[in-house]
């Protein structure tokens, strides 16, 4: 039987353990095992044997806050275990903690040899991924040095420096070298008759770059105890629908996964943030459009994200045009795509330490600081920022493309990302028999999103910078697009909006659910809207647990896709807002409905995407392979639910 992984998440730091609370190291799959902390791998190894063998499972490592099995030494019938071993783990900033308890199950002394074999590879995430891609790393040293209570792990290659401590209370009888370079922590444990023992082992990580006076956690209740304790200051004070248990109980797990989900950031006058991670294992880091986006389904409930993710955002806004190295794609006034810290993005070996790679980033920005200001009122904000907001809105005219070719328009960059939008995977933007737009993209949703950033940035220009000026000349701008976008996007043979334009303007035909992003933007008139709305919950495209990303019986379709006919929360969040905003309450229901179900098969918990098949074939959801097992958006999706529909 296949081993499953269990992922701890808190903050900036997961863990990836197995049913027995192994790590073994993992290269490549959907998910690698180990200990992460801002990118990099600081347990790659963490295996637990007792008397030289490995235990057998009696209790896995169930799914929840924190990593608890039971195991027992490799025995039969007839001679029943004579000890019994309990583990526990959880996770806290840059830090792992474990306890083991092992317990007699004899009436006479027993004598156990315990021994935990640790190593840290520190790896960059980017190399454990399944893309074949191999990175140098010339002058790399690893180094392990015995301490009198553990043992310390180090990597250096130039200036970047990392490092992890293992301590244990009691500390080790021996710590011995294994040959392949890992370390072995060894305890010779006496039992009394039916007598127990126990061990706390405590990982440190010091990340390169780390300032933070951090702190090992005492133990794993304590830190099982503060996290919960954090969850449930962040689920406190929601008004939950009575009428929908099911719905009630996915908002209440995304709130808690948003409390674990938030990560460090910093503001543009130095002040420590935290704002919500796209999702693990894979981008536990800030992106701007995921935390955008979480922070608006979030924003009648939890409006402290989004007073975070908008100064973070403005913190690393760009200022200046930088077609290659560390900051790619970068031109003044564009809000980052990915902000990553490891040591792969440090040597600019891959592009992500600051990129810019999205068309749609930037009106997002602008889409939430002016909904965060009409929700809160805190107009202070809108004045600290009204220098980002003009210089995002000058990206848009400029940079973006909507002065010199009527849209914003993406371009795929070399190294970094085909395409800019939301469906950001190579072959995401499509005609209906899958060829791929040559030249310039001209995405539909991000044209919608700048339609809402103009509008609510003329709002914002007008009641609070007191321009008005400024602000007839943005309102100016979004009716014209409104106008242009009816006349190029719609395919009257089909009563639906393309997906998008080519280089030489021409329709990409695909039937796609980027239409509903349209509606919740406003961007189409009420008569297109309905339609729009109405052929979204037709067989082709609603599978029962939501709107496919692409409709099926299209050529392109493929319900295991990521973006060709697979299944997203946070996709059918904003649909459902868009039908609600249009009247099409009935519809935006049905939406719900489909993805509550989903939720409550699944834990209540919904993940990042799931498989396009449709729900009367498949009675349960099937999961989408390389879905992220948490993610911000799909957290933060069930308050757009309940924002679009309440309890209905």
């Amino acid at each position: 039987m296949t081993e499953r992984h269990h992922l701890l998440v808190h903050g900036g730091t997961f863990a990836n353990v197995g049913d027995r609370g192994d790590i073994v190291g993992i290269r490549g799959g959907t998910s690698p095992d180990g200990l992460f902390v801002r990118d990099a791998r600081h347990l790659s190894r963490w295996q637990l044997t007792v008397d030289g063998a490995v235990p057998e499972v009696l209790s896995p490592v169930a799914d929840g806050d924190g990593a608890r099995c039971v195991l027992v030494p490799r025995g039969g019938r007839q001679e029943p275990p004579a000890y019994t071993l309990f583990r526990e783990q959880a996770v806290g900033d840059a830090s792992f903690v474990e306890s083991l308890r092992v317990t007699s199950n004899r009436p006479v002394p027993v004598t156990v040899r315990l021994a935990i074999t640790a190593d840290a590879d520190f790896a960059d995430q980017f190399e454990l991924r399944s893309d074949h891609r191999t990175y140098a790393k010339a002058g790399a040293v690893r180094s392990r040095q015995v301490l009198d209570h553990g043992v310390e792990f180090t990597y250096r290659r130039g200036e970047w420096r990392s490092c992890t401590t293992v301590t244990s209370d009691p500390v080790p009888d021996t710590v011995e070298e294994t040959g392949t370079g890992a370390r072995r922590l060894v305890w010779t444990l006496e039992l009394a008759p039916h007598g127990t023992a126990e061990l706390v082992l405590r990982v440190m990580a010091r990340p390169h770059g780390e300032k933070r006076a951090l702190r090992v956690p005492r133990d794993p209740a304590a830190v099982n105890e503060r996290q919960l304790a954090r969850e449930g200051e962040f689920v406190e004070g929601v008004a939950f629908p009575t009428g929908w248990p099911e719905l009630a109980a996915a908002c209440a797990r995304g709130l808690a996964d948003l409390a674990a989900l938030q990560v460090p950031a910093t503001g543009p006058d130095g002040e420590e943030l935290r704002v919500p991670a796209a999702g693990a294992p894979w981008f536990l880091t800030l992106l701007g459009r995921d935390a955008l986006l979480t922070s608006l389904f979030a924003l009648p409930y939890r409006p402290r994200l989004a007073a975070a993710t908008l100064p973070a955002l403005a913190a690393t806004q760009a200022t200046g045009a930088t077609p290659a190295g560390p900051d790619a794609v970068a031109q003044p006034g564009k809000i980052v795509h990915e902000v990553r810290h490891g040591e792969l993005a440090h040597f600019g070996q891959v592009p992500y330490g600051r990129y810019y790679g999205s068309v749609d980033a930037t009106p997002l920005f602008l889409v939430l600081l002016g909904a965060y200001v009409e929700q809160t009122g805190d107009t202070a904000l809108a004045g600290r920022l009204e220098a980002n907001a003009r210089a995002a809105i000058g990206w848009m005219l400029d940079h973006g493309g909507l002065t010199s070719r009527g849209y914003l328009v993406h371009r795929a960059d070399r190294g970094g990302l085909a395409n800019q939008n939301w469906k950001d995977s190579p072959d995401a933007i499509c005609s209906a028999d899958g060829t791929r737009p040559h030249g310039p993209v001209t995405a539909a949703g991000a044209q919608g999103y700048a339609y809402d950033a103009l509008r609510r940035t003329a709002w914002l220009a007008r009641t609070v910078w007191a321009d008005e000026t400024y602000a007839a000349l943005l309102e100016q701008a979004a009716g014209d697009l409104r106008d242009r976008f009816q006349r190029d996007f719609w395919m009257p043979e089909h009563s639906f909006p393309a997906i998008a334009l080519d280089g030489n303007g021409r329709r990409v035909d695909a039937l796609a659910s980027d239409a509903g992003h349209l509606l919740w933007s406003g961007l189409l008139d009420k008569e297109y809207g309905e339609l729009v709305g109405r052929r979204l919950l037709e067989p082709d495209f609603f599978s029962g647990w939501g709107v496919r990303t692409l409709a099926a019986g299209q050529p392109a379709y493929h319900p295991l896709s990521y973006h060709r006919g697979s299944v997203w929360p946070h996709d059918n969040a904003l649909i459902a807002l868009g039908l609600a905003r249009y009247g099409l309450h009935d519809e935006a229901r049905t939406v719900a409905h489909g993805l509550v179900d989903a939720a409550t098969a699944t834990g209540h918990r919904l993940p990042g995407v799931l498989a396009g098949y449709g729900r009367g074939t498949h009675p349960e959801p099937v999961p989408y392979p390389h879905a992220c097992v948490r993610e911000s958006r799909s957290a933060a999706a069930p308050l757009a639910l309940l924002t679009a529909v309440g309890g209905a």
